[in-house]
């Protein structure tokens, strides 16, 4: 796998979503000096965060990139509003081993780049407002990790949502499972575009049968993980919706077709393929792109989606953002891009010219926004144009 495929996180669809992946990358040049250390930004929600991850197996379907397993495994984590975790400790914003493998594709030797925690305190005890909280699934871009989304997921749990992230096992860079085993996809990346939204939409199906497990008193997981007090409770199954990057836009959009408990679907500068594009929606949707080759100007597919979207929709273009300005690459590429030999022009092809914090406070307020609206029946930033937000441009 070249180190230019694994920047490529975003990369999947072709024709469908984003042009494939990037050119081929100099040579890494990690050089010397202090390491570099990556710490996302803290939340601003109202509540403190907590987060368990959770290894399922899908016993009824062999892996489909690994036909020799007898049964799909996933990793997931769920975060949420939590109360009295403070002297638990934070996770690491990747897992150290799916961390290690993947800095050591890019190049980069152990130690030169620290990814620093996140603000999910291991296992707290759930907190957040009164009554079960409404449901966000996440899906990463293709070749990328759940760990990806971790702003846009800590926003919305520190403001009272029990989100889920799911690694595609294989169609992510690297996955690490309980006991030190870490699962690569293969070199060179997903290449077969169809068959990895199909399988992903299969995995988020039984992650929604699983979750329902959970809220029926029973363990979702494989390895008995224990679960924090007060989770089976937490869960509104009437109030999901579900967001995704790149690839995973295009995994929201095809799985809310094929699994109506999915009240609202957000892409983040994905696209559409298979059969939605045709049959189109009539639940929620809000497609988020770029001025850039990727966004719906130039991309049929995702404007047949959008034309045939029957319930309420809306179509926001950021202006300065590129593919990677949705997810937390907008903040670490910087910090690492020069050690892999990119230059600006190649920096600002990736993350755009939006500043990062800019890029961050979109990434707060418009998921938020979303679901807000309709998993909660409130807020008002969709209704128009905001000045405080002058870069996004509003469609319907």
């Amino acid at each position: 796998m070249n180190r230019r495929t694994l920047l490529s996180s975003c990369a999947g669809l072709a024709a469908a979503v984003v042009p494939g992946p990037l050119a081929p990358a100099a040579a890494a040049r990690p050089g010397q000096g202090e390491p570099v250390r990556f710490q996302l930004p803290a939340p601003n929600g109202p509540y403190p965060l907590g987060t368990v991850a959770l290894h399922l197996a899908d016993t009824a379907r062999p892996d489909p990139w690994v036909p020799s397993r007898p049964c799909r495994e996933l990793m997931i984590s769920i975060w949420y509003p939590a109360r009295g975790g403070a002297a638990r400790p934070t996770v690491a914003w990747m897992p150290p081993g799916a961390a290690d493998r993947y800095l050591g594709l890019l190049g980069l030797p152990p130690g030169r780049v620290g990814l620093g925690d996140t603000h999910g305190r291991e296992g707290a005890p759930v907190g957040g407002p009164p009554g079960p909280l409404p449901v966000v699934l996440y899906s990463p871009g293709a070749d990328a990790s759940r760990s990806f989304g971790t702003g846009v997921v800590e926003d919305l749990a520190g403001h009272g949502f029990l989100v889920v992230t799911v690694d595609h096992t294989y169609d992510a860079a690297a996955v690490a499972f309980p006991g030190g085993r870490v699962e690569t996809n293969p070199p060179g990346g997903v290449s077969d575009h169809a068959k990895a939204l199909a399988v992903r939409t299969a995995d988020i199906r039984f992650v929604l049968d699983r979750l329902a497990v959970l809220r029926s008193a029973g363990h979702p997981g494989v390895c008995r993980t224990p679960l924090p007090a007060g989770l089976r409770g937490a869960l509104d199954l009437r109030r999901v919706g579900m967001l995704g990057h790149s690839l995973g836009g295009a995994t929201t959009a095809a799985t809310m077709l094929a699994d109506g408990r999915i009240t609202a679907g957000m892409s983040l500068d994905g696209g559409a393929a298979g059969p939605v594009v045709d049959a189109g929606l009539d639940r929620p949707f809000l497609v988020v792109d770029t001025p850039g080759k990727g966004g719906m100007e130039n991309n049929p597919a995702l404007r047949a989606f959008w034309s045939r979207l029957r319930g309420w929709r809306l179509h926001l273009t950021v202006r300065g953002a590129a593919h990677r300005s949705f997810g937390d690459d907008v903040l670490i590429l910087p910090l690492i891009g020069p050690l892999l030999g990119m230059s600006p022009p190649d920096l600002e092809e990736e993350v755009g010219t939006i500043p990062g914090h800019r890029a961050q406070a979109f990434q707060r307020a418009y998921p938020r926004a979303f679901f807000d609206l309709h998993l909660r029946d409130r807020g008002r930033l969709l209704d128009a144009p905001s000045p405080h937000f002058p870069e996004v441009d509003y469609a319907r």
